[in-house]
């Protein structure tokens, strides 16, 4: 099974998307700021933080990949303790719903790292990981003969270009629900309409991972 260079950058946006609209990922938040405040200007100020503080846990889940993708005889046993990696926090997430008390000490104004400790401690970047992997065996570098300082900035450039277009997509898709909810809607659409993601995340999670592992199993050497 092959997954296209364009299939797997449209796996990066729909990620996105999906962050996005999750509630979990914080554009409640800019729906308060934009209310407490009564501007819009407050709206969009707080929707900055949120899309930084998501872009930095990308960042943190893709880079040391990145760095082992270099490692170019071992890239299908990367690509596969990856897979599991997914698939196995995608199960513990189905087990375990508690989310991480760390974020009952974050003030709401702290916007950036409540983002960032919020998508670390639910893991979204790893759903990136596999598409990430994917992509640089996509580019079809000649990896025998390029140098390995080459390659290692190839796979850089390519790690913060898909949490770049991963985290505009997620802010696009929560940024347009939050104005709905903020200009139009209101808290009680909010309040009656409020959804919990945190089983299709898992389930999500596990999928993508068995659909890695399939694909680095079946990848020849």
């Amino acid at each position: 099974m092959d997954w296209t260079h364009t299939g797997l950058w449209l796996a990066v946006v729909t990620s996105g998307f999906y962050h996005g609209v999750n509630p979990g990922m914080g554009w409640p938040l800019a729906v308060s700021a934009g209310l407490m405040e009564r501007s819009s200007r407050a709206f969009a100020a707080a929707l900055w933080p949120l899309t930084i503080g998501h872009l930095l846990a990308m960042l943190v889940m893709i880079l040391p990949f990145a760095l082992l993708v270099a490692l170019v005889e071992w890239q299908r046993q990367v690509q596969i303790a990856a897979s599991l990696l997914v698939a196995g926090f995608g199960f513990f997430r189905l087990v375990n719903r508690r989310h991480a008390r760390i974020l009952a000490r974050i003030r709401p104004t702290q916007l950036g790292l409540w983002s960032f400790t919020v998508a670390i401690s639910h893991s979204a970047g790893l759903m990136l990981v596999p598409i990430y992997l994917g992509l640089c065996g996509a580019a079809k570098l000649d990896d025998g003969h390029e140098a390995v300082r080459a390659l290692i900035n190839a796979n850089l450039c390519m790690a913060v270009l898909v949490a770049t277009v991963h985290s505009l997509a997620m802010i696009a898709a929560g940024g347009a629900l939050a104005w709905l909810v903020y200009r139009y809607l209101g808290l009680k659409f909010l309040s009656r309409s409020w959804f919990n993601l945190d089983t299709i995340w898992a389930l999500s999670l596990i999928l993508v991972g068995a659909l890695s592992l399939a694909v680095g199993m079946t990848r020849q050497h």
